[in-house]
């Protein structure tokens, strides 16, 4: 393994009486890095699909072709992150997240400055596969971060929080897009100075991020909060081989390759929504550039209340199930889009309101089906699982997003394509009901082993009690 990207060593323990401050501090400190971090990876990973109406208009490319290079994000993405997920389970997230999001500036300024970037498919395919695969070194040291810094009782409201940065960073693009396009009157500009924002952001991680509470003279997070799962074992503070994460926690969890599965019927919706946004309001519902921008924006921050919302019902209306409270939110999400589907021309407000309602609800799924990947496995392994929701996420469904969609919709119009995205929603709907009797057998066998080991204690107390007498 290449040296940059090394575990850090663990170092010298701490006295006890200065483990508390110092874990506190780091905490805030290592989530804050992964915060911005992952925000910065979402200002220059989708820019392009603002670009595309301008693309169509002022260099007569399709749908369907932009479609295709698009579609590049979606394939380099998803074995990106399963892949380098595996890496990343063996690496320093500090590094690792700065190195994926400083490349990824690259490629977005040489969009910015070179001409030849955006002059044929190809160009376009090569530059968008090369922006996606780093793109995928992001969520898994992210993922890596989350789970040696917090524990299982606390990790639903933290990944919860994390996620919103999916939607600050998406809309934060939008703005940055826009106010290019003000600045500099030449969509191009908008590419260099997203890149130059997310590229102070990747210094930032730098500073602030850290690998292991262990690389920093603190105990493992289990052991400082007392907060310990059902199969624990001092064996998952070991970094695994990655034969023994693939064959060992991954490829044999049919759990996790439930939820992979309905994951890409999720990511279909997600994207074939937020992609084709601009392009759609501007060719069907008369929205100028800037509004389809804007609209794009809103689709992002809707998310934000959405994914915080969906944590809470997972955790208190669903007591910590999270297949119910994705399955409640899908179904509001294909009633959204009937609506910003079927809504008249000549309505703007209710094409805002349903593609706000969309961007609210989506992100909800995508975070319960990350966060359920991340339980499923010891936390050694959390990339490489994270890693294979998210390659059927989009070789599966942004991939169908891209090309499918874009193709559906040059041959049989935007019907065609909205077709398409209800059935997708349909899908998922079936395919995550799928996984509710094996999250059921899981929960209550977590349940009674927690009742036995209650029972267990209680017996142990009585018996000290009569010890003592």
């Amino acid at each position: 393994m290449i040296g940059f990207f090394k575990p850090a060593a663990h170092k010298v323990p701490l006295p006890n009486d200065k483990i508390d401050a110092e874990y506190r501090k780091l905490r805030w400190q290592v989530f804050i890095g992964i915060f911005a971090g992952y925000a910065g990876y979402y200002l220059v990973r989708k820019s392009f699909s603002l670009a595309m109406p301008h693309l169509i208009i002022e260099q007569g490319f399709t749908k369907g072709q932009l479609g295709v290079a698009l579609s590049a994000i979606s394939i380099a993405y998803g074995l990106s992150k399963f892949l380098m997920g595996n890496v990343s389970d063996r690496s320093n997230a500090k590094y690792f997240l700065f190195t994926g999001l400083i490349i990824s500036c690259l490629i977005t300024f040489i969009f910015g400055f070179a001409s030849w970037a955006t002059e044929t498919v190809l160009s376009m395919f090569i530059l968008l596969f090369i922006n996606g695969w780093v793109q995928g070194m992001g969520w898994p040291a992210c993922g890596r971060t989350m789970v040696h810094w917090f524990s299982g009782n606390e990790r639903g409201k933290t990944v919860s929080l994390w996620n919103v940065a999916h939607n600050v960073g998406g809309g934060l693009m939008a703005y940055l897009f826009s106010l290019g396009m003000i600045w500099f009157n030449d969509w191009h500009s908008a590419f260099y100075l997203l890149a130059s924002v997310a590229a102070l952001v990747a210094f930032f991680v730098l500073l602030v991020m850290r690998d292991t509470p262990q690389s920093c003279g603190l105990p493992s997070i289990e052991k400082y909060r007392n907060d310990y799962p059902d199969d624990y074992s001092e064996k998952h503070e070991q970094e695994f081989s990655g034969k023994e994460i693939f064959l060992s926690y991954v490829l044999n969890n049919k759990l996790l390759w439930y939820i992979a599965i309905a994951n890409a019927f999720v990511y279909l919706i997600r994207y074939g929504v937020l992609d084709w946004a601009p392009t759609y309001l501007h060719e069907v519902k008369d929205f100028t550039f800037d509004k389809s921008s804007w609209a794009y924006a809103v689709y992002e921050w809707a998310g934000i209340p959405g994914t915080l919302l969906c944590g809470w019902i997972s955790d208190k209306w669903f007591k910590g199930r999270r297949s119910p409270a994705a399955i409640l939110y899908m179904l509001l999400v294909l009633i959204a889009v009937i609506i910003y589907w079927l809504n008249p021309l000549g309505n703007p407000g209710i094409d805002i309101a349903a593609l706000m309602a969309i961007g609210f609800l989506i992100y909800g799924p995508v975070m319960l089906i990350g966060l359920y990947a991340l339980e499923l496995v010891p936390k050694k392994a959390a990339g490489t699982a994270a890693g294979l929701t998210g390659l059927f996420g989009y070789l599966g469904g942004a991939l169908v997003a891209n090309i499918t969609l874009g193709y559906t919709v040059d041959y049989f119009g935007w019907n065609g394509g909205f077709i398409l995205l209800v059935s997708g929603c349909i899908c998922a709907i079936i395919l995550i009901s799928m996984t509710l009797k094996h999250e059921v057998a899981h929960h209550e066998s977590k349940k009674y082993g927690s009742k036995r080991d209650s029972s267990k204690r209680d017996r142990s107390k009585r018996s000290d009690s009569r010890s003592s007498l």
